[in-house]
């Protein structure tokens, strides 16, 4: 009895859907001067560095927020004109302290603090999204990258990125796991800027949906099964040059000023 306990037990963990393996927590840190309400922000995201206090995640998953502030906070469900929806509620949690909560549900979940009713923000929980990590890596000193999400029934990756076309290139590829071929995508600002036009395999597209916030756009993009390269041409992109690029170029300029300057008091 118990070996086939043992092995039933095997059985389970090798059929088990790896999703339910990828459950991850992201961590909202309540900043220093929240208690304020002309704080310049009130929560500081770390999963895309946003600071409205939204934030998009998986079922499973887990949000921790710390207390980084010297005043204690709640997070509670719920908004500060209807009060208290009873789905979740920290209790006081002092400076140091944090506060988790797993979300298992899709749906919005906004939250607010009780003691100061200013400071609110939304748990997105939607399902699927895949992430395109370090998208910008090859811009320039690859300084500044972003992490594009997207939901599709195939893989989607970046083949290029052209900085004077300010386009980002998309590759399509793999077999179709669905029969919906619509495509959502996750785009920062900081990566590129709208209003966008889209491209399908070198066909300019119109009927696409735009959804944006101050952070990402959200595009929504129908495609078909035979659809390959999707190329989105944007109004900014990516610095070509990052800080670190900008501090060389300072120095290498006010180098050459100098060594002129020693030249023309020699001469």
């Amino acid at each position: 009895m118990i070996k086939q306990l043992a092995l039933a037990s095997v059985l389970l963990l090798f059929f088990m859907p790896i999703d339910s393996f990828a459950q991850n927590t992201y961590v909202i840190k309540i900043p220093s001067g929240s208690a304020d309400p002309n704080a310049p922000y009130f929560w500081s995201n770390q999963k895309d560095g946003s600071t409205t206090g939204d934030i998009k995640i998986n079922p499973g998953d887990s949000i921790r927020w710390s207390n980084a502030d010297t005043a204690p906070h709640t997070v509670t469900s719920g908004g500060p004109e209807e009060g208290p929806d009873g789905l979740f509620d920290s209790g006081l949690f002092k400076p140091g302290n944090s506060f988790t909560h797993t979300f298992d549900d899709l749906g919005e979940y906004p939250y607010f603090c009780l003691i100061h009713p200013w400071m609110q923000g939304t748990v997105f929980v939607v399902k699927g999204f895949e992430v395109i990590p370090k998208v910008g890596s090859s811009v320039g000193d690859g300084s500044k990258v972003f992490d594009v999400e997207y939901k599709f029934n195939r893989v989607v990756s970046v083949s290029s990125i052209d900085t004077n076309q300010k386009s980002i290139m998309f590759e399509l590829v793999g077999n179709a796991k669905s029969e919906d071929h619509t495509l959502r995508l996750n785009i920062p600002h900081g990566l590129l800027g709208g209003p966008y036009v889209v491209w399908v395999d070198g066909q300019k597209l119109n009927d696409f949906d735009v959804d944006s916030d101050e952070q990402v756009s959200s595009l929504t993009i129908p495609l078909t099964e035979k659809s390959k390269i999707l190329t989105i041409v944007g109004t900014s992109i990516v610095p070509e040059f990052g800080m670190i690029a900008i501090m060389v170029l300072g120095v290498s300029i006010t180098s050459a000023m100098v060594i002129r300057l020693k030249t023309r008091l020699i001469s």
